[in-house]
């Protein structure tokens, strides 16, 4: 019997007015605590916060950036950043090309302009970011001894073309990238993903096996979170490459198909 379930947010579990539905919502209330219901995505905290508060979850652990950031009981039990040396270089390369960069670490999102790629985010995921200059941003994190949870590059396709190449040749193996959108890229750090935070969570708090969780995505990031866990759930609308290693393909995110499975699967 499946014992915890996690579930990505964007394309997964949002309708279509990229809030929780009803039916999602009275269905997380089922599992009453019986079944933790995760929430994990590349979102920031404060971007996941209020779809908990909505589901009364607001309790439970959620697992930010990807997995970058584990938050349980409001305190940090695991946080992996991008380091200032990798921020530093991406900025120089990025000063010829002006590619949006919006920089994040865990409450804390700054945009170098309002511009239309903020505005999105803003609309999608109903946080405000805070206006400072990537330089400004790098001399605040660098004296404070911090480093980036995420960055998000949008721009224009091909712009955003040489920031992968430029990465990846300087960095091949000390980040994760994820595009998806021609014109978006996120950028994680390498060593974590969301199956490895899953497995710190049920390893340091739950103590739940691998094989007794349950996970729901449509991404290139959920991939790995999809193979991993006992039973793997795309909705169907994910990325064929998602689709190919589920164990299970529901109905799409914006119909319930989150909600659908577990109703179905857990009995309820």
């Amino acid at each position: 019997m499946f014992k915890i379930i996690f579930s990505d947010i964007d394309g997964t579990l949002l309708n279509a007015d990229r809030v929780l539905s009803e039916y999602t919502i009275e269905t997380i209330k089922k599992l009453d605590r019986k079944v933790p219901f995760i929430l994990i995505s590349s979102r920031m905290p404060a971007a996941m916060r209020h779809l908990q508060k909505m589901a009364d979850i607001a309790d439970l652990p959620l697992i930010s950036y990807n997995g970058g950031l584990i938050i349980v009981d409001g305190k940090t039990i695991s946080s992996t950043e991008i380091t200032m040396n990798i921020l530093e270089a991406l900025h120089n390369f990025n000063s010829s090309l002006d590619v949006h960069l919006s920089l994040y670490h865990k409450d804390e999102w700054y945009v170098p302009r309002h511009d239309f790629w903020a505005q999105r985010e803003i609309n999608n995921t109903k946080v405000n970011p805070e206006l400072k200059s990537n330089r400004e941003v790098i001399e605040k994190w660098t004296s404070e001894n911090k480093g980036a949870h995420k960055i998000m590059a949008m721009g224009e396709e091909e712009k955003i073309d040489k920031i992968i190449d430029f990465l990846e040749e300087n960095f091949p193996d000390e980040l994760h990238l994820y595009r998806s959108k021609p014109t978006y890229v996120e950028i994680a750090p390498g060593s974590i993903s969301k199956l490895t935070a899953i497995k710190h969570l049920l390893d340091n708090h739950y103590r739940f096996p691998l094989p007794q969780s349950m996970a729901f995505g449509d991404n290139y990031n959920d991939i790995e979170m999809i193979k991993g866990v006992g039973m793997g759930i795309a909705v169907s609308n994910a990325k064929p490459e998602v689709l190919e290693v589920a164990h299970m393909v529901t109905s799409h995110g914006k119909e319930d198909g989150v909600a659908k499975s577990i109703t179905e699967i857990l009995k309820l």
